[in-house]
């Protein structure tokens, strides 16, 4: 995947070649969702969505930072894109926290009626039902129209190895050979596609086996399940995107590197995530999006994290290492959490 990513990343751009990646990296995280889901494990799946934003942006971003900043010592990248992919995370951390305050807004009220306790429990869970397809309708349409503007970016942000005159004068260039361009790119690109594509699907085996094994898994090794959602099942479920991330840092592409952590960080909270609330309505297994608190404190924490990496357009072994370190520091609290 890691090749093939590269090749497209030549050939279609790095803003097109890293959506592509994630896509097809994510494509594996939600059909281990959807078996998930489907065998009634629905707080390992709320636990893998976290632990796959808090992977993309923490351990992807800090593992390639480190990886290609003690071969490069210093790395730059596009400030731009990474502050656009932070803001896409913000406004995930956003919608991903609302569920949670109405809940315990609405629960407090509860308190004071213990004769209709349960009836208002119930009625409650199903407003938060409700409101988790209201939030993920939003979700999708703000992630379609953000990749629609992504994908309009210059040609000199999708190909930043371009010369500035030849982005003015790509615009100018006939309809007829704009056609056959895209007829060149295609054939060009079709392979790495395929590439993709039986990758993609090789990886999803995997994690059927890995679900399937889960329940005796975790009673073995003795670890709760928010845990092996937020930390083993995203990790493992993510695998291709983060060891493409981190080849490509070590190649010294930290723009392509960081595009497929974020686009796919941005890509399971705002495609992903409703995607799945979409399905469990229609499965007859409703999920709602309400986290705990450490795994809202979590993604908060990790946008904040990046709003500061971000800005700069710039970066180093050493950020990497802060960035591993909060990583470690929220597993370590899933670990002895319940």
């Amino acid at each position: 995947m890691g090749r093939a990513t590269e090749s497209l990343a030549e050939k279609a751009g790095i803003g097109l070649s890293g959506l592509i990646n994630a896509t097809f990296g994510n494509a594996c995280e939600l059909i281990l969702a959807f078996v998930a889901l489907q065998a009634g494990y629905v707080d390992v799946v709320k636990a893998s969505l976290t632990g796959s934003i808090i992977g993309n942006v923490l351990l992807v971003l800090g593992g390639s930072m480190l990886v290609g900043g003690w071969r490069y010592r210093k790395q730059k990248f596009d400030r731009r894109a990474a502050t656009a992919a932070a803001t896409l995370l913000a406004l995930a951390a956003i919608s991903l926290t609302v569920p949670a305050v109405f809940h315990y807004s609405q629960f407090w009220q509860l308190q004071g009626v213990s004769e209709i306790i349960g009836q208002g429990q119930q009625k409650l869970a199903g407003k938060e039902i409700e409101l988790a397809l209201a939030i993920a309708a939003v979700q999708l349409l703000t992630y379609v129209l953000s990749v629609y503007f992504s994908l309009q970016a210059p040609a000199k942000f999708q190909h930043p190895h371009k010369s500035i005159n030849a982005s003015i004068i790509e615009p100018l260039q006939s309809k007829e050979k704009t056609t056959k361009d895209h007829g060149a790119l295609w054939r060009q690109i079709r392979w790495p596609l395929c590439v993709l594509f039986v990758s993609a699907i090789m990886v999803a085996v995997l994690s059927e086996y890995l679900v399937t094994t889960l329940a005796a898994g975790a009673e073995m090794l003795h670890l709760n399940k928010i845990f092996i959602g937020v930390i083993l099942v995203a990790i493992i479920g993510n695998a291709a995107e983060h060891s493409t991330a981190v080849l490509m840092a070590w190649k010294n592409n930290m723009n392509l590197a960081i595009n497929i952590a974020l686009s796919s960080g941005a890509q399971i909270a705002l495609f992903v995530a409703p995607v799945i609330v979409f399905a469990g309505y229609i499965m007859g297994k409703p999920i709602d999006l309400r986290f705990n608190e450490l795994e809202l404190l979590s993604i908060i924490v990790s946008v904040i994290i990046l709003a500061f990496i971000a800005t700069d357009g710039e970066c180093n072994w050493l950020e990497g290492v802060q960035l591993l370190a909060v990583y470690a520091i929220l597993g370590a609290g899933f670990y002895f959490c319940g």
